[in-house]
């Protein structure tokens, strides 16, 4: 099923710089979306807007993240969701600038953090300051993430690098916990199968109604519709397993690889929740499959990986069906990204799991 994006892959401004998008999602409005875009030979990336197809840059004066501007002057922007939240790379440090207020809840999850993960399998970021209520330095960890590795290392230090990450999480997610750790695991917030069917269906409403009354989109609408039915049945048909510890919102560039016997680093943990186990890996292992969909990494790399993630999924007795219920609903999170190629992609993606799930093929 295609539907071809209004979102470009590349798109020149009023001096006829053409900038690359790097993300994007939907605004408000239908027809208006919010970019995160760079261009060859700029450092870092900056903010755009995609209004009726017309494209422009937002001003460094983000009206929602007052601190951006005099942050992104003392680094490198290199994260940025318009309106919402940036990172700025500086000297051993990142700075994260949140909407005024916000800044809060990222501290508090971090010193979390530092009381529910062992010490001996991952390390954070720590807080360097907290400069005001929307702005909070972090240390920087070295190394390359698991991401990274892909385009530094060998084959075989690819596969000691997932090992080592495969091993460490499924360690962290099964330890058990003493009084101060199960007391900060149940203070965060749940995010059960009811939570992520909502999130679900919020994101298929936003696509719908951005393409509302669009004669040659309803059909891809239907599709959409669909496809997120069945993602909730699947999610709610089945006995969820044990609530664990979870990141929340884990792929590949969260994590930093490191040598030896040093604990792995563990990033963005602004989502860190009580959950089952599946959530963060089928989040892990479909983002793995859209590094191989986009040939961002190899086949014999890929599975490599992939098996990792399943080996921690058996070491956590994860049930196969729960993992393939958080997969099916990280797909169909993806097909909202208004990114050329992404819908269609991943409802294509979902038919082929629907089928080897009937099959019993998968």
């Amino acid at each position: 099923m295609d539907w071809t994006s209004p979102v470009p892959l590349t798109a020149d401004d009023d001096t006829g710089t053409t900038w690359h998008v790097r993300r994007a999602w939907p605004g408000k409005r239908p027809g208006d979306y919010v970019l995160e875009v760079s261009a060859p030979g700029r450092p870092g990336v900056r903010g755009a807007r995609l209004r009726q197809g017309r494209f422009k840059l937002i001003p460094p004066d983000d009206p929602r993240l007052p601190a951006l501007r005099a942050e992104a002057e003392q680094g490198e922007l290199i994260a940025y969701r318009p309106y919402d939240r940036a990172v700025v790379k500086g000297e051993g440090r990142y700075t994260k600038i949140f909407r005024p207020g916000r800044a809060a809840v990222a501290a508090e999850r971090s010193a979390q953090l530092n009381v529910v993960l062992d010490q001996g399998t991952f390390t954070t970021p720590g807080i360097l300051s907290r400069r005001s209520q929307d702005v909070i330095d972090f240390s920087a960890i070295p190394g390359p993430t698991l991401y990274e590795v892909h385009s530094l290392t060998s084959d075989e230090s690819f596969a000691r690098a997932w090992e080592k990450w495969s091993r460490a999480w499924a360690a962290q997610v099964s330890s058990p916990n003493g009084p101060a750790a199960q007391d900060v695991l149940n203070s965060l917030p749940l995010h059960s199968a009811e939570r992520e069917s909502g999130k679900v269906w919020r994101l298929v409403n936003l696509w719908l109604q951005h393409n509302e009354g669009v004669p040659e989109l309803e059909t891809p609408g239907d599709a959409l519709r669909a496809a997120a039915q069945q993602v909730t049945t699947d999610l709610l048909r089945t006995e969820p397993d044990p609530l664990v510890w979870a990141h929340g919102g884990l792929h590949d560039k969260q994590i930093i690889s490191t040598d030896g016997t040093s604990p792995l680093g563990l990033l963005d943990f602004d989502a860190t929740a009580r959950a089952e186990a599946a959530l963060d890996l089928a989040s892990m292992d479909v983002y793995l499959e859209l590094r191989l969909r986009k040939n961002h990494i190899t086949p014999a790399r890929y599975l490599t990986a992939h098996t990792q993630v399943l080996c921690a999924a058996e070491e956590l007795h994860v049930s196969p069906a729960r993992f393939q219920a958080y997969s099916e609903a990280r797909w169909l999170r993806l097909a909202y990204m208004p990114l050329p190629g992404r819908f269609s992609m991943a409802l294509s993606v979902l038919a082929e799991m629907r089928g080897r799930y009937r099959t019993g093929t998968g």
